[in-house]
């Protein structure tokens, strides 16, 4: 084999080495961003009911109107 035939056997092994690495962070990055969308979505723990939610705004406000009279 000639040596320019090498020399490009080599770059392409390396740019095929390149992509690969390049795909394998990406998915690792997209993989981390699926879980924590995931998390914030269906995470249990920091979940508030929506009927909390609502029941903690009309209290707000009857203190206001205490306050301002």
């Amino acid at each position: 084999m000639k040596k320019s035939c090498l020399i490009a056997v080599i770059a392409a092994l390396a740019a095929v080495a390149g992509a690969l690495a390049a795909v394998a962070v990406y998915l690792r990055r997209r993989e981390k961003e699926l879980d924590e969308y995931e998390r914030l979505l269906f995470g249990e723990d920091e979940a508030i009911p929506a009927d909390a939610e609502d029941a903690a705004e009309p209290a707000a406000g009857e203190d206001g109107e205490d306050a301002a009279e």
